[in-house]
């Protein structure tokens, strides 16, 4: 049985990357996905219709508000309702670093598309889930919002910090309005965000010391914990971190191989 069918999907940054991934297999599992995003979906739409599912695509840029509202109301408009707010989309800056080196424009572009842009998703998704009584928010904080990266990126990390705290918070707010919200919290995975920073052998053995399966994550490995929070099987959790990171942050020392 499809674990979705019938429910409606809106996912930022879903034009590519994590986001499409998830958009393609929720889809699969019956829901009605909207895809959105500041780049064309059009391909991320037109693979789904062809595989028999149901999508839209409706530009979205998680900084501005206004555009987030007309996301929303794009599904609403089109669907009838919203039964899941996907806050996906997310950076990673190349110059981001530690502290002191860190530009101050990267730390605030970082913080307004990570925090801000899942605040403004949630603020526009939360009062029509009132309206309904129902709804499941879905924020992308990170492993590193539970320990430091072994690689310095200070913004990246205080923003999804940022974002495990907020959602707690609103969980807390809405569980008895029938609204439920959680962080999905991953490991390294193999996208072309991570990519970027593994151009040679040393960066990417950095990396994989630290995962004690020995590989990093793979984009559907993701998108099935977010399967999970966003169908009824995670009925009856709200507030909670769903950490899949290949065992990182439950070892203290892993030895390579």
């Amino acid at each position: 049985m499809e674990r979705l069918t019938g429910k409606v999907v809106l996912i930022t940054g879903a034009a590519s990357g994590l986001g499409r991934v998830a958009a393609e297999l929720f889809a699969g599992e019956g829901a009605r996905v909207v895809v959105a995003d500041v780049v064309d979906g059009s391909d991320a739409v037109d693979a789904i219709t062809t595989a028999g599912g149901t999508a839209s695509y409706t530009y979205c840029d998680v900084t501005n508000e206004d555009s987030v509202v007309s996301a929303v109301r794009h599904a609403v408009d089109t669907h009838g309702l919203l039964d899941v707010m996907y806050n996906n989309a997310g950076v990673m800056l190349s110059d981001d670093d530690d502290p002191v080196s860190t530009p101050m424009a990267t730390y605030e572009r970082t913080m307004d598309i990570n925090v801000k842009g899942v605040l403004l998703g949630c603020r526009a998704a939360i009062p029509v889930m009132q309206a309904q009584g129902r709804g499941s928010i879905i924020n992308v904080s990170s492993f590193v919002a539970h320990m430091g990266a072994a690689t310095a990126q200070i913004a990246y990390t205080a923003s999804k910090g940022a974002v495990l705290a907020m959602t707690r918070e609103i969980a807390v707010i809405y569980a008895r309005q029938g609204i439920r919200a959680n962080a999905l919290c991953p490991g390294p995975v193999m996208t072309p965000l991570l990519a970027k920073f593994l151009s040679d052998d040393a960066k990417r053995e950095r990396r994989l010391v630290h995962i004690p399966m020995g590989r990093f994550g793979a984009p559907e490995e993701i998108a099935r914990g977010a399967l999970f929070l966003a169908s009824d099987d995670s009925s009856w959790m709200t507030g909670q971190s769903l950490i899949i990171d290949g065992g990182i942050t439950a070892a203290y020392v892993t030895a390579e191989g």
